[in-house]
């Protein structure tokens, strides 16, 4: 069986209620700082558009208690309308009477956003009530929601229970496609790269890359639990004491026929996390230090790894790469994926801090996908089943 998608299907003068993740930083006057998640839905906002569908728009944005006027999404809906060119209306609620009258005018062609669907409480328990009042909006329901799709909640999941037909948007597709692709048919050798801070939000995934890939580098914040459980010294470093049993079992077991582990020998140290403190190059880090980046000789082991690779998975940032002082381990590994994406590698990069640092080291536009769900990218490399996928109608 196969999921269904936005092309199998015609939308012309169909009601098509579509959940996106809108759910995009702001500053503190309000405004949008990064309309990447906007941005990537355009593709199947305009498939429904042309089709002559008539679109309506549901999302949530931050984490409000009850209804919250600063994370109202109208103007995530003014963005939307910018980048799409036409009107994109609002309508001060989810459901209720509201709402059905706005659908009721609508005409082919038109575009609406409801109001956050997190200002009610019912939205992230699932309830089938509010699921089945989501739905009243809506013919086809399409789920573009990448990023949320770890999450049963009523307008990812609940809703494609009340709903005749529900399919992936072309987003959504291109996501479990590549994912896909790379955890069951990769073109090897296979490279997984986990970085980030705790291991204990990697634990599933890192048990998979090390069964399923040719070689595992751990960076960031990660490396220092391994490292630690090894008798290495690591001074102040950040260590998931929580996993250090986990990390402890992962080294001792007989891990013949799989991947190679390779985790980094130098790190940029320094005694405070700051900008502007001096720094130090060190093998073993000192009491008193951290260990905030990987170090020359690491970037260079870690860079020929990927230049072999012929698909690179990465999620988790080598460093504090938001320092300049500590960014040049995820700065190097980012330029190498880019290189090697040139050179015909398949990359595929994990959503949130990563997405931000390929951004921020402007090789973005270079890589194969960038993914627009952290939670639920590592989700689905962990082999874990994604609710707002598993609800979509399949075909054989």
């Amino acid at each position: 069986m196969q999921t269904m998608t936005l092309n199998d299907i015609d939308v012309r003068g169909k009601r098509v209620l579509m959940r996106v993740d809108y759910n995009v930083p702001l500053d503190s006057d309000g405004a949008i700082t990064d309309d990447t998640r906007i941005r990537a839905s355009l593709p199947t906002v305009r498939h429904v558009l042309d089709g002559g569908g008539r679109l309506v728009l549901m999302s949530h944005l931050g984490r409000p208690t009850g209804v919250t006027e600063s994370l109202r999404l109208k103007p995530v809906a003014a963005r939307l309308a910018k980048l799409l060119d036409q009107q994109v209306e609002t309508v001060p609620e989810c459901i209720g009477d509201a709402v059905r009258r706005k659908v009721q005018s609508m005409e082919n062609g038109d575009c609406l956003m409801l109001e956050n669907v997190r200002f009610h409480e019912k939205e992230v328990k699932n309830d089938p009530d509010f699921a089945r009042a989501l739905a009243a909006s809506g013919d086809i329901f399409v789920n573009d929601a990448f990023g949320t799709a770890h999450r049963a909640h009523a307008s990812t999941e609940g809703v494609a229970h009340h709903m005749e037909m529900s399919v992936a948007g072309l987003l959504m597709a291109r996501e479990l496609t590549y994912l896909s692709r790379a955890i069951e048919n990769p073109v090897r050798p296979l490279v997984v790269i986990l970085g980030g801070s705790k291991v204990s939000d990697k634990i599933g995934v890192t048990r998979r890359a090390l069964a399923i890939a040719d070689s595992v580098i751990i960076g960031g914040g990660m490396a220092y639990t391994f490292l630690k459980s090894q008798g290495v010294p690591v001074g102040g470093s950040l260590v998931d004491e929580a996993s250090l049993d986990f990390v402890t079992e992962v080294l001792a077991s007989d891990r013949s026929g799989e991947g190679d582990l390779l985790l980094p020998s130098d790190h940029v140290i320094a005694e405070q996390l700051a900008a502007g403190v001096p720094t130090d190059i060190a093998n073993e880090i000192p009491a008193g230090w951290l260990g905030l980046d990987i170090g020359p000789e690491s970037r260079m082991r870690f860079t020929m790894a990927v230049a072999m690779a012929g698909t690179v998975l990465w999620n988790g940032p080598m460093g504090v790469f938001e320092i300049p002082e500590f960014a040049q381990g995820t700065k190097q590994i980012a330029t190498a994926i880019a290189d090697a994406t040139d050179a015909g590698t398949v990359s595929i990069i994990g959503g949130g801090d990563t997405a931000a640092a390929v951004n921020v080291f402007e090789v973005e536009e270079r890589m194969s996908h960038v993914s627009t769900g952290g939670g639920a990218s590592l989700g689905l490399l962990e082999g874990a089943v994604l609710p707002g996928v598993a609800a979509l109608t399949s075909k054989a």
